[in-house]
């Protein structure tokens, strides 16, 4: 275990916040603790690790590749997410892999059989799961569709908008920081970097965006969820 790591660590853990600070502990007392370094992988795509993965500090990364090595981003969890839980569960091959984000990122790695009996014993944690598990069918749901139905601008469109609503908001702006990288973005509609940096340029030039030292800010975001929404609609 890390000198830093210890039972308060998993205090911000989501997913956790139903158990009291000694059941926490108890969590924490079951978990193997690693740092990572930037880029390093935490979990492999059809690997035989089964083990949940709470993001005490730091950004993680879940991705695939396709045949040709096309990297192909699916979600960006931050500190205080959690994942890895369907091989828990269902005890199946990892269906995606993990890297880390960020120099030092700490994860604390729980084996299926404590997660599971969490889930069984805690109610309210088993919903944190299946909301999550919810969510994750969701956006693949919808990125499907977009992948069959819409055009490349307009799926960086739909990409800028589910990034815009997780950020935060002021009034009807919302600013998405970290900046999102072009890549990646890239990556998760299934287009070229320069089709992302040309949709954003259009964006920019019509007011809609913009660009700060430290943001992406979405000026209106009633008028970009309109833009998305209209061209699904005439689809």
């Amino acid at each position: 275990m890390p000198a830093d790591a210890g039972p308060s660590r998993l205090d911000g853990i989501t997913l956790l916040s139903p158990l009291s600070a000694e059941e926490r502990a108890a969590v924490a007392r079951q978990c193997r603790w690693r740092r990572f370094h930037a880029g390093e992988q935490i979990i492999d795509h059809q690997g035989d690790s089964r083990d949940v993965v709470l993001v005490v500090e730091g950004r993680v990364r879940v991705l695939s590749h396709s045949p040709s090595g096309r990297e192909i981003s699916f979600d960006d969890i931050e500190a205080g997410g959690f994942l890895g839980e369907m091989a828990a569960i269902d005890g199946l091959p990892r269906s995606a892999s993990a890297v880390a984000l960020e120099e030092g990122t700490l994860i604390a790695l729980l084996a299926p059989r404590p997660f599971q009996d969490l889930v069984s014993g805690h109610p309210d944690l088993a919903m944190a799961v299946m909301t999550r598990l919810c969510r994750v069918v969701r956006i693949a749901t919808d990125r499907v569709m977009e992948l069959s139905t819409l055009g490349a601008n307009n799926r960086v469109h739909a990409e800028l908008l589910r990034l815009a609503k997780r950020g935060r908001w002021e009034g009807r702006t919302a600013v998405i920081a970290p900046i999102p990288v072009h890549a990646d973005i890239a990556s998760r509609v299934s287009t070229a970097r320069e089709t992302v940096a040309r949709v954003l340029s259009d964006l920019a030039r019509d007011g809609l965006v913009e660009r700060r030292a430290d943001a992406l800010v979405v000026r209106d975001l009633r008028r970009l969820e309109a833009l998305v929404e209209d061209v699904r609609a005439g689809v």
